[in-house]
């Protein structure tokens, strides 16, 4: 059955496949969208926002236990886990009623199902064959769940949102964003709670200070961290699930294990051999500088590319692309470099630019390093510190700052404006010169020595 012909059919309903066919629209292109999921994909249903809500439940659960300090007579006796998923999701189902208003109110039409490549320029939906001129593929990506016996018995971070009480003994198999996040929060909500990872420690390409400091904060609020773990089976018995390792250790039991192994492009169903399509070993969609796939009217953006997972990354190369393409703009693109980024753990750390290992393999001797560590002062009355520490690393003569990396309270807030300076090319005298705001703990990036 013949659909609609269109300038350009967007496959997926994430934040860059949303954000480049309104950008489209607002040039005048016809655009259409194609997703069977509620929109907004990983990001708003089952990601960031879901995820900030939980993050700022137990950031009020770490707060109910320092009001005391300040003169508070606070008693917390529950958690209603329940309640807040039951609110966390309406909130969710209405930002995905906003997607479907903006995206009418640009004139951009949204077609239900999944989206298959017939050829370069043809996208079957359902018994529809709808044709543009242009396709953009933004499918975005899926958990990994490792092939392993009983790995049924666990879930994935998509699962997590789906919990409808708090399981009393979790752990946590990964050592990226998902599995420190999630940590901090079921501990902060009550959770007895482990970290599972195969090598050495966490956040593996952050920072070292950053990862000691806070692989630090797990001994203060007992979530205990094993390392060197490789899963070999998990097992369901009487008291729980147990997860076996292949060198013969045994962990648990568990009431919930959750897989944070990674993620993986949602390529399988869109037959991308249709269009002879490229896709690299892992099922990801090589670009180029451009967005540019293989196929000359095929672009591709997001997670599905395997480019620096992060929803404002994707919005960015999707608006870039249709101001180049549909907005004149000849040279507009995204620059994968200098990309800030936080992590909502429990402290949370912002980063931007290099790491101290990078900036030394890349610059040898000329790197010069400043760090600072310190209790912030909203812990100066109480016994309970929670450290903030921040490093600037820096390159050259003129110590231009390529690295800015901070743990601690307010670093997910702090480090956008950090960021820009550090695009920017200030060098460390700028730092320097920057009138401090006090008392704050910015302030500190601005005052090392």
């Amino acid at each position: 059955m013949v659909g609609e012909r269109f300038d350009l059919i967007v496959i997926g309903g994430g934040s860059g496949g949303l954000a480049h066919a309104q950008r489209a629209a607002e040039y005048g292109a016809k655009a259409a969208v194609i997703e069977s999921a509620p929109l907004g994909g990983t990001c708003v249903n089952v990601g960031c926002v879901p995820k900030k809500i939980m993050w700022y439940a137990a950031g009020h659960a770490h707060h109910a236990k320092l009001a005391e300090d300040f003169g508070f007579d606070i008693a917390v006796t529950r958690h209603d886990w329940a309640a807040l998923k039951q609110r966390r999701d309406a909130y969710v189902k209405r930002l995905n009623g906003i997607y479907e208003t903006n995206l009418d109110k640009r004139g951009v039409t949204l077609i239900r199902g999944y989206g298959q490549i017939v050829d370069r320029h043809t996208v079957r939906v359902g018994e529809q064959k709808h044709t543009a001129d242009r396709l953009v593929i933004a499918t975005g990506g899926k958990p990994i769940v490792p092939h392993i016996h009983g790995a049924e018995f666990g879930i994935t971070s998509d699962g997590f949102f789906e919990l409808g009480d708090r399981p009393k003994r979790v752990a946590l198999i990964g050592s990226g964003y998902i599995a420190v996040e999630f940590a901090g929060m079921f501990s902060a909500l009550g959770s007895d709670v482990t970290i599972l990872v195969r090598k050495d420690g966490v956040l593996r390409n952050f920072d070292a200070l950053m990862r000691e400091e806070l692989q630090q904060s797990f001994v203060r609020e007992n979530i205990q961290l094993e390392t060197g773990v490789v899963p070999h089976a998990i097992e369901k018995s009487d008291d729980g699930l147990r997860l076996h390792a292949e060198d013969g250790r045994e962990f648990g039991a568990y009431d919930c294990i959750v897989w944070a192994v990674g993620r993986a492009p949602n390529t399988e169903d869109l037959n991308a051999e249709g269009a002879l399509l490229e896709l690299d070993g892992y099922g990801f969609i090589p670009v180029d500088d451009y967005q540019q796939t293989n196929v000359e009217n095929i672009f591709a953006l997001g997670d599905v590319t395997g480019k620096d997972a992060l929803t404002p990354v994707a919005i960015a190369a999707g608006r870039r692309l249709a101001d180049r393409l549909y907005g004149g703009m000849t040279d507009r693109r995204l620059e994968y470099h200098t990309i800030p980024s936080v992590v909502f753990s429990h402290p949370p750390i912002g980063s931007v630019g290099l790491t101290e290992d990078e900036a030394r393999q890349q610059n040898g001797d000329e790197v010069t390093v400043y760090t600072s560590r310190f209790s912030p002062m909203m812990y100066a009355l109480g016994e309970h510190k929670v450290p903030s520490a921040m490093k600037l690393i820096t390159v050259g003569a003129d110590e231009r700052v390529v690295g800015c990396h901070v743990i601690g309270d307010g670093a997910d807030e702090m480090m956008q404006g950090f960021a820009v300076a550090v695009r920017m090319g200030a060098t460390k005298k700028d730092f320097d010169d920057t009138v401090a705001i006090h008392p704050t703990s910015a302030e500190e990036l601005v005052t090392m020595r």
